[in-house]
This record gives C-alpha cells, structure tokens and sequence, in this order.
C-alpha cells in the first residue's frame, strides 16, 4: 500500500486536489458501447433484452419479466437469519428516512399573498441493483424503502440474470423485493436494462419510469449518464471508497478490518488512511498485511490496497487530515480519534460519516438506519446520497388574491419596462381594466 508523506507540505485545496488517489474510471470509455446496448433495446425491446443477457450475463433467462409467483416463492425460502436481518434494516432505514421527508408550509407576504412550498414526490422510478461479484439485497433495501417513504406509487426493479439460478434474479434479491411489495421486477442488467426502465419496453408491458436510481458497474454508469434528461438519476456510482481519519489512539486492529471490509467490494475499492502518526500507520500497515493473508476474497483485496487509488497518507495534523478528507470527498469517511466530534466539526464533504471505534461502515451498509447508496468519486463534494429527498420534487404554489395583485401591479410594470418585456406588465394590466 503506497505512502504520501504530507507533513512538511502547506497544499492549497488546488494541490490537494490534485495529490488524493484516485482509481482511473473514465465512464466516456464506455459510452459508445452503452449507447449501442441501449438503442438495441429501445429498437428491438424483449429480444434485445434476451440476446444481451446470454452475451453479457452468460445465461438466457426463461423471461424477462418475473411472475410474482417467485417473487412470493422467494421470500418464503428465505433463510430466516437473513429475513430478520432484512426485517430489521427495513425498519431502520424506514424510520431514518422519514426524518427526511419535509413539511409543506405557507409563507404569507401580505394580506391575501402566501407562496406555498410543498413537496411531491415521482410518480414512477426504476431501481437498479447489481448482481457481479456479489449479491445486494441491502441495495434493494436502500433504494426501495426510500422511493416508498417519499411516496412513490410505481416502482419497478431490475438486475441481472444469474447463470447460478437458469437465468432468474438472485432469489435473495427477489425475497427482499417481497418483503418490501415490490412485484414488478425484471431479469436484465447493464446498459440494456438502464434503457428499458428509462425508455419502456412495450412488449414487457414495461412504462418509462421518471427517474433511475442505483450503482452499476462502469457501463451502466455510462448509460445513466447517457439517459439523464430523459430521467432523472441519483449518480454516476463508481468503485466503492473508505477514508479513515484516525489518530495515535485510534485501534490499529479495528481501523484495518474497515479498511479491509470495503476493499473486498472489488479490485478498484479505494481505501485510504489519513494520519499525523507514523508509528499508527506502520501498526495498520502490518494488521493489514495480516488480515489480508486470512480473509476469504484476499486477491482481491490486496490488488485493491496496492492500486492507485489506495494509501496511507502521512499528515502534519488532524485539522490537515480533515482538509485532505475535504479535497478527496469521501464516499464513507470514518473518524477515530480522540475526540471525534472536533474532527467532524472541520469536515466539509463526504456521503456518510461515521464516528468513533463502534460506527464502522459495515454497520452503514446494513443496519445502521442510513442510506448506503452513496456519492463516489469526489461527488460528495456537491451531491449527497440517497434519499426520500431523491424522489421528491419541491414545488412552490403562488396564491395572490385581488387586492395583493394590485400592490405590487406598479413594480411589475417597473421591472418588466426594464427588461422590455410589456406584455408582462399588460397582463396584470388587464385585471384591473377600471384604472386604465
């Protein structure tokens, strides 16, 4: 794991910019081939579905569309550990959400003159999740509790066919669909299936949703990028990232195993410890080296560690760290130190924050009530993760009776004299016609 010694450097925000890892992911690369996938989609529908699966998910599946049959055979066959664990993730993460959803309210600016502010939510939203190199009933979870406590009325959910299963969806994916009321689910992935929730597939019976929401490999990434303005997305997700803060009092032990635990999701995972001591850095070095000969996805986890998006980085002090954590704009950031809150004080931009030795991101990803469909890549630093706030859109409603009309016609005149733009003044104009 590579080193970047930053204590005796003063850099700006620029130079700090330009001094984080970061993998090399250029969705451009891939949006050729994403356009193709879905304009074959939007030409062909079903067929096309079917032919891109048996090339890109190795497996055809029986059908498209899945009977609710399964889905409801699915959720019976749940393993009983992990239906209470679903249970109790849906629970959370419902009443969390809720803490989102805002009131609608007035603002009265005279007699007879109120805007109100109110909030309504999609109408439809489709719901990727991925199937690669493993299995995300959570993200079924995160994305469909949140469209539900916004009050989306139609939800439909795609992922991938699995060669394991004949070409079926993930029966855990569609016994957590179940357990949510989720019945409209599709077996397809990628490019194609980011197409045919944006786009419809008439032959599936499948309606265009308004907004596609989700993470994706890179080339679903691309094909969001591709159908935004079509429909509204979250993000463009790319490989997961876990920034640690941590300090001489921080466990050496527990700050490599949450390293370690994300760096697992796949081989460009970014995991980065940021600290103002040399001796901690050296004690995680050597916990991670022996982690990673006894974990189960250890080959990936060590190409993930010696990538260049992952290092230990050498700072003159916490309030540098926090600045480095401010510029790198972490999907999860982690703080153990000392007095955690000090730090959170100075942090400007990340997904999620979690503090102190007993909020690892793992309880994140689960069970902790948070959303863990998070901004990667630097988004943090002007988006924010997945919400009841993703399916909501703020509306404000003008109501002005006669009177409050008519104290403010003459400024209307004014300002649309100004801008040359008489038509604007007539129409107010012509509600009062006794003063022309």
């Amino acid at each position: 794991m590579q080193t970047l010694d930053l204590r005796d450097l003063t850099p700006t925000r620029a130079d700090l910019s330009r001094l984080v890892p970061r993998a090399t992911m250029d969705v451009a690369v891939a949006t050729a081939t994403a356009a193709q996938l879905i304009d074959d989609v939007r030409d062909r529908g079903e067929v096309a579905l079917l032919e891109q699966a048996e090339r890109l998910d190795g497996v055809r599946p029986p059908h498209v569309r899945v009977h609710s049959g399964e889905i409801a055979l699915a959720m019976n066959r749940l393993d009983p550990a992990v239906r209470d664990a679903l249970e109790g993730a849906i629970e959370r993460v419902r009443l969390a959400t809720k803490a989102q959803v805002p009131q609608s309210t007035v603002t009265k600016l005279g007699a007879g003159a109120e805007v109100i502010q109110r909030w309504q939510p999609i109408a439809r939203v489709g719901l990727y999740v991925p199937g690669g190199k493993a299995v995300y009933p959570s993200s079924v979870v995160m994305n469909v509790v949140a469209a539900q406590v916004a009050g989306v009325a139609s939800i439909a959910l795609a992922s991938p066919p699995q060669s394991e299963f004949l070409g079926a969806v993930h029966p855990t994916i569609l016994g957590a669909a179940g357990l949510l009321g989720v019945d409209e689910v599709y077996a397809m992935g990628g490019a194609g299936a980011i197409g045919a929730l944006a786009y419809g597939v008439p032959g599936l019976s499948l309606d265009p949703v308004d907004v596609v929401t989700g993470p994706g490999n890179i080339y679903v990434a691309a094909a969001k990028r591709l159908v935004r303005g079509v429909v509204g997305i979250d993000s463009e997700a790319g490989p997961t990232e876990i920034l640690v803060i941590a300090d001489a009092t921080a466990n050496a032990a527990l700050v490599a195993a949450d390293l370690v635990s994300q760096a697992e999701h796949d081989e460009l995972a970014a995991a980065v410890l940021v600290t103002p001591s040399s001796e901690f850095a050296t004690a995680v070095a050597t916990e991670l080296d022996r982690l990673v000969a006894t974990t189960r996805h250890g080959d990936r986890v060590r190409e993930a560690l010696a990538g260049r998006q992952s290092a230990i980085v050498l700072v003159a002090d916490l309030v540098a760290a926090a600045a480095f954590s401010n510029a790198y704009g972490p999907e999860h950031l982690e703080i153990q130190t000392a007095e955690p809150g000090s730090v959170l004080d100075l942090i400007e931009s990340a997904g999620a924050i979690f503090l102190g030795e007993d909020s690892p991101v793992s309880l994140g990803d689960y069970l902790a009530g948070s959303n863990h469909v998070l901004p990667t890549g630097g988004q943090s630093r002007f988006a924010s993760g997945l919400g009841a706030y993703t399916f909501l859109r703020p509306q404000q409603v003008i109501r002005y009776d006669r009177a409050a009309l008519g104290e403010v016609a003459a400024r209307i005149r004014a300002l649309s004299t100004a801008e040359d733009l008489p038509a604007h003044g007539d129409a107010v104009a012509a509600r009062f016609p006794a003063d022309h």
